[in-house]
C-alpha cells in the first residue's frame, strides 16, 4: 500500500501536453516541488535526469516510473502525469509511454525507496488499473484508484 501522504490531487496532471522525456521530467519536477520549500523544481529535475541517464525508468505497457533520491527530503513525494499523447521513453518493451508516476525519496531511504518502487511497479503492471486510470476524468478519480479505500470526501459512498 502507498504511504497516505505520497501524492495529492494537485500533484496529478491529466491530459498533460508534455511531448518528450525531458518535458515530462520538467513537469514532474514542478509537481514534486512543494510551495517554495527545498528542494526546488530545478534541483528535482536535475536529480530525475541524473537517474534517467543511468537507465530508462520506462517499464512496459505505457508506464514509466522516474525516481530520485534527494538529500534533506524528509518524506517520500509523488506526482503523476497522464499524457494526452504517448511519447518515446526508452521503455523496456520499446512502446510509447502515457502514464508517468514520479517519485522522490529521502537520500538515505534505500530500503523504503526500493519497497515503494516495488509497490508502484506492482500497481502499474495491473492492466485493469492502468485502463481505469486512462479513463479517469479527474485527479480525484486517479487518487481513488491509487488508494482504493474510501477517501474522506467519498466516505458516504460505498464502492
Amino acid at each position: 500500500m502507498l504511504p497516505e501522504e505520497l501524492i495529492k490531487e494537485e500533484q496529478i496532471s491529466l491530459d498533460d501536453h508534455a511531448t518528450s522525456k525531458k518535458k515530462v521530467l520538467e513537469r514532474l519536477a514542478v509537481l514534486l516541488a512543494t510551495e517554495g520549500k527545498p528542494p526546488g523544481s530545478e534541483q528535482i529535475y536535475e536529480k530525475l535526469l541524473e537517474r534517467e541517464r543511468l537507465g530508462s525508468t520506462g517499464m512496459s505497457h505505457g508506464v514509466a516510473l522516474p525516481h530520485a533520491r534527494i538529500q534533506g527530503l524528509r518524506h517520500p513525494r509523488g506526482a503523476f502525469l497522464r499524457l494526452d499523447e504517448a511519447i518515446d521513453f526508452d521503455a523496456l518493451d520499446d512502446g510509447p509511454v502515457d502514464l508517468v508516476f514520479g517519485l522522490l525519496v529521502p537520500g538515505d531511504a534505500t530500503e523504503a525507496h526500493l519497497a515503494l518502487l516495488a509497490e508502484l511497479a506492482r500497481l502499474f503492471t495491473d492492466p485493469h488499473l492502468c485502463s481505469r486510470i486512462r479513463q479517469a476524468r479527474t485527479a480525484a478519480e486517479v487518487l481513488h484508484l491509487l488508494y482504493p479505500h474510501p477517501l474522506p470526501d467519498a466516505a458516504s459512498s460505498h464502492s
